[in-house]
């Protein structure tokens, strides 16, 4: 598997994974991925070694103005059905994360509150709970957990 920048020809796709992975709330858009583009964040695709195949997608945004100020926040992550079990997520995750320490910045999340598995992942990879949005999906109701991750120093990821 290998990622690599998420692409304008890609979006039709992650609107369909959207849909199969978020049937009783509101998945994405195309206008919202567009949009997401459009800002400049930091999107993947997930791809097989050989073909070009969307097997997931990530999305990552940063804000601030200099080190120090700087805040990430995970807008995204999806893996069609099929492709889920293989470490596509965690490998998504990673890079997401990678890309927040260049300019050492905490990383916010939402995060359904009955997704065992997401859950699960975020924990290993260094997340904590900070509350709960009470129906923060919508149109289901779902209750959301917002997480983080602190900021890593240079030192932190080199060591």
């Amino acid at each position: 598997m290998r990622l690599e920048p998420l692409r304008r020809k890609d979006i039709a796709r992650c609107v369909e994974i959207e849909k199969i992975l978020f049937p009783g709330d509101d998945p994405w858009s195309s206008r919202a991925f567009h949009s997401e583009l459009d800002a400049g964040n930091f999107y993947l695709a997930a791809r097989p070694d050989e073909g070009d195949e969307l097997l997931g997608y990530a999305g990552l945004a940063v804000v601030g103005r200099r080190r120090g100020e700087y805040e990430a926040m995970v807008h995204t992550i999806g893996v069609a059905p099929e492709h889920q079990g293989h470490g596509i997520g965690k490998a998504l995750l990673r890079a997401l994360l990678e890309r927040a320490d260049e300019f050492e910045a905490p990383v916010f999340l939402e995060v359904r509150t009955d997704n065992e598995t997401a859950l699960g992942l975020y924990e290993k990879h260094g997340f904590e709970r900070l509350g709960i949005r009470k129906r923060y999906y919508q149109p289901s109701g779902a209750d959301a957990y917002t997480m983080v991750r602190p900021a890593r120093t240079r030192d932190e990821v080199a060591g």
